[in-house]
């Protein structure tokens, strides 16, 4: 993928170099908190691989977001096609975040979900990007809202990949933002 840059950020394809970060950050019980899973280093690997080939298939993905000055990973923005998901129509795409906890409250995921809005708009030419978190992750029901998504109260949804073992993790809200709201939000 063309790397895309916004004023302190970078956002680009997974490297080698990256493993460790990449693994840290989905095995952080802190970021993890509203998943029913930790990765390993294995499934951490297995997991960047998949993301770069779908990355190197579509010329987006999760890609690794970076700090401009140093060049340091610091978690993963972008766009993906969720899959597995039946309440969404096939085509569907979705806007998508993790950041190691260091750089939480810095405005780092608005100003790269900003970028990967541009992209998948302007870019992509698609007509609408949608998000969805648990209900309770206030976090990132906060940046889908500074980002100009709408929740969809009719969309909301039991995750299906989360176990029944964790029933607090099922509940999923949904948002969605269209090309159209998107470009009077711009002008």
């Amino acid at each position: 993928m063309k790397p895309l840059e916004t004023d302190r950020l970078i956002l680009r394809d997974w490297c080698e170099e990256d493993r460790p970060f990449f693994h840290r950050v989905n095995s952080d019980e802190t970021v993890m908190e509203f998943f029913p899973f930790r990765r390993n280093r294995e499934e951490a690997d297995a997991m960047m691989d998949f993301i770069r080939e779908g990355i190197a298939q579509n010329g987006f993905g999760f890609a690794a977001a970076a700090l401009k000055e140093t060049g340091e990973p610091i978690g993963f923005v972008g766009l993906h096609r969720p899959s597995g998901l039946s309440n969404l129509p096939e085509g569907t795409i979705e806007i998508g975040w993790r950041l190691a906890p260091e750089f939480w409250g810095k405005g780092y995921v608005t100003e790269a979900a900003r970028a990967w809005l541009a992209y998948g708009f302007e870019t992509l030419g698609l007509d609408e990007i949608v998000s969805f978190a648990v209900v309770d992750n206030d976090r990132s029901i906060a940046v889908m809202r500074r980002i100009g998504m709408r929740h969809d109260p009719a969309g909301d949804f039991d995750h299906p990949s989360v176990p029944d073992s964790h029933p607090h993790l099922k509940p999923h809200a949904l948002y969605r933002l269209s090309q159209a709201d998107w470009r009077a939000r711009q002008g």
